[in-house]
């Protein structure tokens, strides 16, 4: 191998390469809902190339392959995008048959401009925003997903996986060790995949769902997370399908249990002092610290729409459920969809609990700051903190998606963070996705409408 290519590589990924010889190079980029879209290459060539093409239709796409009219005025000719490698995302494939690694892309167009709707671009942004008013942002995601049998009729209900005592994962055992145990073999290739992608596991526990966790990741760069998280998604399938399981991140997989969130933390930093501003010299609670508590409760109702992208992220907004359905905030309170857990004052922060496992990590952290950074700049101030339980109070989100995309198309000012081009082109998506999910007829309507009505 070219020494000065791979002296490039992060510390991970020369150790997973040491003396073995890389035979691919997976260029990869996030589309819309965060798949995964772009080449594989033989090494040899990824070495000579500085840049490889994609079209831009990879972000028109729906879920299920079909397309938005997104393409503007020059209509869908698929035009090439320059998609460039940042090679310090380089990681191992760990379960590949070969020696591969992984490289997240950027997007660009002839121009050398950043395509605005691709989503690490649309993150990137944000963080810039915040970084011209000289401030740090910094998020640590957790993220839930459950460990289910192998479904390959989608007519047939989603179950709990096989544990490794031969009995299907049971429910309402939050925390339990045992039931972690019960996921051993597959949490012990998660934790491998990890070590060999450089990943930094802050932990990993048993939810309340059956076959449900929860990893959280250690505190950090934005952009540097949502990476993780985008690359977490991939490791944490193959891990399952290993153990003839799947992991899915669906916000509702299973109608009578839990729904799986992607909890983001936030505090902010001064560049100049590395002071957080959500404290005070005293370690008190600033006037940052709650403008931003007010940025999300104003906001995020239009933001919803990104955070919970799919007809099935709004089952998971159930009450008494374990997760939100309000944007209330309070203290050490996990009823309320705002949440300032314990900390000391250095490491004050604000939990987003709307978002949803499924959401695409960069947008979903994107448009989560950005919510934040309106509140620093409005300079308004929250309700008053809830007390008790959340679930009591009036449920205030919207509870379907096109009630959602309403309320983000007439979001101006998270457009203006986020990008006009992005805000339009994600409008567009998620509508005719929609549309697709409206001209089909459930088994509930065969059921109950097909003969009584």
């Amino acid at each position: 191998m070219n020494d000065e290519w791979t002296s490039q590589l992060p510390e991970a990924a020369q150790a997973y390469l040491e003396g073995r010889k890389l035979d691919e190079v997976e260029c990869i980029i996030s589309d819309l809902p965060g798949i995964a879209r772009g080449k594989a290459v033989p090494a040899t060539k990824f070495m000579r190339q500085e840049y490889f093409h994609l079209p831009d239709s990879i972000f028109y796409q729906t879920i299920t392959g079909d397309w938005g009219e997104a393409a503007g005025d020059d209509g869908f000719i698929e035009r090439d995008m320059i998609l460039r490698p940042d090679m310090s995302t380089a990681t191992a494939a760990p379960w590949t048959g070969d020696w591969t690694l992984q490289i997240i892309h950027d997007a660009y167009d002839r121009k050398n401009k950043p395509i605005e709707f691709a989503p690490r671009n649309v993150l990137k942004r944000v963080v810039e925003l915040y970084r011209k008013q000289g401030l740090e942002p910094v998020v640590a995601p957790e993220m839930e997903f459950f460990l289910v049998a192998r479904n390959i009729d989608p007519a047939k209900k989603i179950e709990p996986m096989m544990g490794r005592s031969g009995r299907p994962a049971a429910a309402r055992q939050a925390y339990s060790m045992t039931a972690v145990d019960e996921f051993g073999p597959v949490i012990d290739d998660i934790y491998d995949f990890a070590e060999a992608q450089g990943f930094e596991i802050d932990g990993i526990t048993q939810e309340g769902g059956a076959g449900q966790l929860e990893i959280n990741l250690v505190h950090g760069d934005p952009v540097k997370l949502a990476d993780e998280v985008f690359f977490f998604k991939r490791l944490i399938r193959e891990a399952a399908m290993r153990h003839d399981c799947y992991a899915t991140f669906m916000a509702k997989p299973i109608a009578d249990e839990p729904g799986s969130a992607m909890h983001i933390h936030h505090s902010v930093l001064d560049i100049e002092t590395g002071q957080n501003i959500f404290s005070g010299p005293q370690g008190g609670e600033t006037d940052a610290f709650f403008h931003y508590i007010a940025g999300f409760q104003n906001h995020l109702p239009a933001a919803i729409a990104v955070i919970a992208p799919y007809v099935n992220s709004y089952r998971r907004y159930v009450r008494e459920h374990a997760a939100p359905i309000n944007l209330e905030w309070g203290r050490d309170n996990r009823t309320t969809g705002i949440r300032v857990p314990l900390s000391s004052p250095k490491s004050r922060r604000v939990e987003n609990r709307l978002a949803g496992m499924d959401c695409n990590p960069y947008l979903g952290i994107a448009v989560s700051l950005a919510c934040g950074l309106i509140g620093l700049n409005e300079e308004k101030r929250p309700d008053r903190q809830f007390k008790g339980d959340a679930y009591e109070g009036e449920e205030d989100i919207p509870r379907e998606m096109g009630a959602a995309l309403d309320l983000f198309d007439e979001a101006s000012a998270l457009h203006e963070v986020l990008g006009p081009e992005f805000a339009r082109v994600y409008s567009i998506v998620k509508r005719a996705e929609y549309e697709e999910f409206l001209g089909v007829i459930s088994p509930w309507e065969r059921e109950h409408l097909l003969l009584n009505v």
